[in-house]
């Protein structure tokens, strides 16, 4: 099998929303640690472009929104700036031990324990003339993090110039992938929530994403996905357009942050046993497809498999459930998403905001129906853009100037989709309840489901800049931010090194010792979700109805008996110091709630 850059770090940083990590890589990458940007806003890339050009002596010249493909070339533009900031950064790393170990300290500090990189570096200080070596072994040894990029593969909005539709390479998403494509960067395009089968096929448009004479993939790709099925379906899709799949991340469907997307009450646990065991499978079948392809199209062809990395993500929150993860599914890393939007040295926000995320507790965090695109988002109770929101529509004024656009995705009366939460859609929806004739109590039911959509486009993005200062005018100044349920546990402020000293286990940042386990956790969700849709549903059920809910409550129970033996065979890997509640008694009554709600589909 053919290996990549080996990482040093068994942790990642996901993507936070639009902006809360757009900057993350310049903030951490120099230590080793990689993070994934999104590209969505090209308005705040460029806004971000500009800042750190002045902050580091670039040379910056605007890319206006009347410049041809101004979107590409302003995403191209600002990944390529935050690559030179990395790599000043990275080198000022590596110089400054002629003077000082401080940084290279710190560096080795942060890695894991048992580390090879650590153990060399250990072995490497009690030879003789260490200092002398130190810089050669520094340049031949340590690596900065990657800078990977997110696209939400179904935000691929059509663009119109002068009432005319343009080109699909025009398209959001098109355009994003383009300005990845043409950039500098050596890393990795994630592509989320779910295939879209036209973006895919423009990947194969760029050089960069086949091997190259020395068998390098100089970009590669990461499928977020939620089971494995889905894996195989959309990597054979892939490998048949001559494009590798370099890693598959499992993302929790309810227990994660930003956008979640309840599946069929597949859990987190079974999902990562069968990509444990159908591993070897997954590249096997896959590789076939993708030599063949790669012949077809008279590109390099590697006899042996690229290197495929499994990841996950989703309610990770103690060292134990992370070594876990590494050590029984055998992942290759592990995304820490929610708690670092409490690293200010991490993550840029708005000091109100990291404030609630403070105080949260349960009942603060819960999932919305804010979200535009009609999927349930993750949201915390306070936030200044929900307070408009609430004083709007109080007023009578729902809805928001949709400047930007980014989700204007539903279909109305032009050519051009509007999004959900704009005044223009949200009146003409008020206009036709009105003319409904409902009673009292639908209508207030319809009203809220029309006027709770949040401005996300310009909410994601406020943030960080209110926090550097910079011009709000577009966007106006009230944030939304999207955390995991899993931020209740979590509540101060830390620094880098300290959050990541947690993670390794070398110290303990929750306070409180009631946290659920990560699977439990979500179990819990999945019950309490199918609880609601069961509730909602006017009755008697359709059969079609009652085959989808019988099939959720039925792969929760075989979830719950999974962990059940799970649980049984690794008790002493369970014994973790942030919770007293006994696991197996736990997961007892969650499979009591799972047989109330089969009655219930009687």
């Amino acid at each position: 099998m053919i290996s990549y850059q080996t990482h040093p770090h068994s942790f990642h940083i996901p993507v936070l929303g639009l902006c809360y990590t757009v900057d993350t890589p310049a903030r951490v990458a120099h230590l080793g640690i990689s993070s994934v940007i999104s590209i969505v806003d090209d308005i705040l890339m460029e806004k971000m472009r500009e800042f750190y050009c002045k902050k580091f002596n670039l040379p910056f010249q605007a890319i206006p929104t009347k410049t041809e493909d101004h979107r590409a070339r302003r995403i191209t533009a600002y990944l390529d700036t935050i690559q030179e900031v990395v790599r000043q950064k990275f080198e000022n790393l590596k110089k400054s031990v002629a003077q000082t170990e401080e940084e290279i300290d710190r560096y080795i500090k942060l890695l894991p324990d048992m580390s090879a990189l650590r153990q060399k570096f250990n072995q490497l200080v009690k030879t003789d003339n260490f200092r002398g070596k130190l810089p050669e072994w520094v340049n031949e040894n340590l690596v900065a993090g990657d800078i990977d990029v997110n696209i939400m593969s179904k935000l691929d909005r059509d663009r119109f110039e002068d009432g005319e539709k343009l080109p699909v390479e025009f398209n959001d998403a098109h355009a994003a992938l383009r300005g990845f494509a043409k950039s500098q960067l050596n890393s990795s395009l994630v592509l989320s929530a779910g295939m879209n089968p036209r973006l895919y096929s423009y990947i194969e448009e760029f050089d960069d994403f086949y091997p190259d004479e020395n068998l390098i993939l100089k970009k590669r790709i990461i499928l977020k996905v939620s089971d494995y099925r889905s894996a195989l379906v959309q990597g054979r899709f892939l490998a048949k357009k001559g494009i590798w799949v370099s890693e598959y991340r499992v993302e929790s469907g309810l227990n994660c942050g930003g956008h979640a997307f309840a599946t069929d009450g597949y859990l987190m646990g079974p999902v990562l046993e069968e990509f444990k065991n159908g591993r070897t499978e997954l590249v096997d079948a896959v590789h076939s497809i993708y030599v063949k392809a790669l012949h077809e199209k008279g590109k390099p062809v590697p006899e042996q498999p690229f290197q495929v990395k499994i990841t996950a993500q989703g309610g990770v929150g103690t060292a134990g459930e992370h070594q876990f993860l590494i050590d029984y599914y055998e992942l290759d890393s592990v995304g820490w998403g929610t708690p670092f939007l409490l690293v200010p040295d991490a993550v840029s926000m708005d000091h109100e905001t990291r404030q609630l995320l403070c105080n949260a507790t349960e009942e603060d965090l819960y999932l919305s129906e804010v979200s535009p695109l009609g999927v349930l988002f993750n949201n915390v109770r306070g936030n200044s853009m929900d307070r408009q929101k609430e004083a709007q529509n109080s007023a009578g004024k729902p809805g928001y100037a949709c400047t930007k656009k980014y989700l204007a995705l539903a279909p109305m009366d032009g050519a051009e989709g509007v999004c959900t939460a704009s005044k223009e859609y949200q009146r003409k929806k008020i206009q036709e309840l009105n003319e409904k004739g409902l009673s009292r109590e639908e209508y207030d039911r319809e009203l809220f489901r029309i006027t709770d959509k949040a401005c996300l486009c310009n909410g994601l993005t406020n943030s960080i800049l209110i926090d550097n200062e910079l011009d709000t005018r577009i966007e106006g100044r009230n944030v939304i931010v999207c955390p995991g349920p899993n931020l209740a546990y979590f509540n101060k402020t830390v620094s880098l090194d300290t959050m990541v000293d947690h993670i390794y286990g070398r110290t303990n940042i929750i306070e409180r010792t009631d946290r659920p386990n990560m699977f439990l956790k979500e179990l819990k969700m999945c019950i309490d979700y199918l609880g609601g849709k069961i509730e909602e549903t006017i009755k008697p059920f359709s059969d079609k109805q009652k085959k989808v809910f019988q099939t959720f409550q039925e792969n929760l129970v075989k979830g719950a008996d999974y962990y059940k033996e799970l649980f049984q065979k690794h008790k002493e890997r369970f014994n973790d110091a942030s919770s007293k509640s006994n696991l197996l008694d736990d997961l007892e009554k969650l499979k009591a709630e799972l047989a109330v709600l089969k009655a219930r589909l009687v």
